[in-house]
C-alpha cells in the first residue's frame, strides 16, 4: 500500500514508515513565530520549561507583520523584545515591511516540497502550496519546538480532493476555498491533511489560497503535489509524488466549471451563499490582502476592474499586500497605480485589518467586504460589525459599486 504526501512527508522526517493516528516525533525543518506571540513564546521557552537557548538557531525564524509597525507603546515594547531575542540567539528576523510571515517563507524558500513547517500562525497550512507538511500549533508546542529543536503530532488521516474543469472569468481559487468550506463545514475535515488533485495548471497564488484555507476546514495540513510550478520554481525530492495507491479516509469532487462565485456571509466562513444572494448589500469597507488574497495577482485582479473607475463615495478601500516583493511587483507595472488612482489606501506589506488590531480596524456596525480568510464577530474590530469574504474580483466591484457587486456584470 502506498501513502499520502502527507505520510511521506513526516515518515521521511520521522525516519521510519508512519500510518494515519501514530503519535510521532520528529524534528522540523523550521519552526516560525510572529510578533503577536513570539513574546510569550520566549517567556514559556525560558521561563515555564526552563531552557535558556534554543536548540538550534539555524531552525527557527521570527516575523514582524501581524501588527507592524507597531501601533502603540505595548506593541512597540514587544517588538523590541522579539529583536533582542533574535539578535541574542543568532535567529533570522524579518523585520516590519517584510510581509506576512507565510508569502515571506516561501519566497525565501524556507518552505520548500517535502519539509515540515510548524508556526505560531494557524494559516501555516499555507506552506502545503509548495508541497510542504505546514501546521499550526500552540505558544507552548512552539516554546518547545524551538527549545529541544523536536515536536510531537498525530499522523492525520487524509482527504482528497478531486478537482476538474477550469474557472470561469470573475471566478477563482478564492470561490473554490469557499465552496469547500460550504460542502464540508468548519469541521468536515478536523485533523486531517488534505490533498488537492487534478491541478497541475494551478499558479503558485491560486494554491496559496487553497493550502490558507485548509485550516477554515479543520484540517491539520492542505498539501499539493508538487507539479507544476512548484516544481519549476523549487528542488523536488524523489520521494515525494503522488501516490493513487494509498488509502484515504474521504474523497471529494469539485467541477470548477460549474463554479459560481461565493460569498461567506457574517459570521461564519462556512455561512457561504452565492454571490447572486447578497448583490445589492451596501458596505462601509473593502479590504484587498491577507495570505489569502494578498498577492500581486490579486492586486491585479482589482486593478483590471477598477481601471478608469473610482471607489463610491462612502467606501473606503484598503490594500495590504502580502509582501515587499509582491508590492514591488504591482509597482513595476500600473497595478499599484490604478489601485490609488482609484482611491485606495495602501498599508504597510503584512496582515493589516485582517485581524483589527490596527491599520483599518472596524467600528460599531461597520459592513466590510473582505478577501481575507475569517469573518467571526470581531475579527476585524468591533464585535458589531459585519464581515462579508469574497475573492479579489468581488471586492473591486463592491468598492466600484459601494454595495456587493458582480464583477461580470
Amino acid at each position: 500500500m502506498g501513502q499520502t504526501l502527507a505520510e511521506q512527508i513526516l515518515s521521511h522526517a520521522a525516519g521510519r514508515p508512519v500510518k494515519p493516528g501514530e503519535l510521532i516525533t520528529l524534528r522540523p525543518d523550521v519552526v516560525m513565530g510572529h510578533d503577536s506571540l513570539s513574546p510569550g513564546i520566549i517567556k514559556i521557552m525560558r521561563q515555564n520549561l526552563g531552557v535558556p537557548h534554543v536548540h538550534d538557531p539555524a531552525q527557527c525564524v521570527m516575523v514582524m507583520d501581524h501588527v507592524a509597525p507597531a501601533s502603540n507603546v505595548s506593541v512597540a515594547n514587544s517588538h523590541n523584545i522579539i529583536r533582542e531575542f533574535t539578535r541574542e540567539e543568532g535567529i533570522k528576523l524579518y523585520e516590519v515591511g517584510r510581509g506576512i510571515c507565510h508569502q515571506v517563507l516561501v519566497e525565501e524558500k524556507l518552505a520548500r516540497p517535502g519539509r515540515v513547517i510548524i508556526g505560531s500562525d494557524s494559516h501555516s497550512t499555507s506552506y502545503g502550496a509548495v508541497g510542504a507538511f505546514g501546521t499550526g500549533m500552540g505558544s507552548t508546542d512552539i516554546a518547545l519546538a524551538m527549545g529541544t529543536g523536536k515536536t510531537w503530532l498525530r499522523v492525520p488521516e487524509t482527504m482528497r480532493i478531486h478537482i476538474s474543469g477550469r474557472f470561469r472569468p470573475g471566478v477563482d481559487a478564492k470561490d473554490l476555498a469557499l465552496k469547500l468550506a460550504r460542502e464540508l463545514g468548519i469541521g468536515g475535515a478536523t485533523y486531517m491533511a488534505i490533498e488537492y488533485l487534478g491541478v497541475s495548471w494551478m499558479p503558485m497564488q491560486m494554491r496559496q489560497t487553497l493550502a490558507s484555507m485548509a485550516i477554515e476546514l479543520g484540517a491539520k495540513a492542505g498539501i499539493f503535489p508538487p507539479d507544476g510550478e512548484v516544481a519549476e520554481r523549487f528542488e523536488v525530492p524523489d520521494w515525494l509524488f503522488f501516490d493513487e495507491t494509498a488509502e484515504v479516509a474521504h474523497e471529494m469532487h469539485v467541477n470548477l466549471d460549474e463554479l459560481e462565485p461565493q460569498v461567506a456571509i457574517p459570521h461564519s466562513v462556512d455561512d457561504v451563499v452565492d454571490l447572486s444572494e447578497v448583490v445589492g448589500t451596501k458596505v462601509d469597507a473593502v479590504f484587498l490582502g491577507t495570505c489569502t488574497n494578498g498577492r500581486y495577482e490579486d492586486m491585479r485582479i482589482a486593478a483590471d476592474y477598477l481601471r478608469g473607475r473610482t471607489l463610491a463615495p462612502h467606501v473606503r478601500l484598503l490594500v495590504s499586500p502580502a509582501s515587499r516583493v509582491e508590492l514591488q511587483r504591482a509597482i513595476a507595472d500600473d497595478t499599484l497605480d490604478i489601485l490609488l488612482s482609484a482611491g485606495a489606501t495602501l498599508t504597510t506589506p503584512g496582515c493589516g485589518p485582517c485581524m483589527g488590531r490596527h491599520a483599518g480596524t472596524l467600528g460599531d456596525g461597520d459592513v466590510c467586504l473582505s478577501t481575507g480568510n475569517r469573518n467571526f464577530k470581531g475579527r476585524m474590530g468591533h464585535p458589531k460589525s459585519h464581515i462579508y469574504l469574497a475573492s479579489p474580483a468581488v471586492a473591486a466591484a463592491t468598492a466600484v459599486h459601494g454595495i456587493i457587486a458582480d464583477p461580470r456584470e
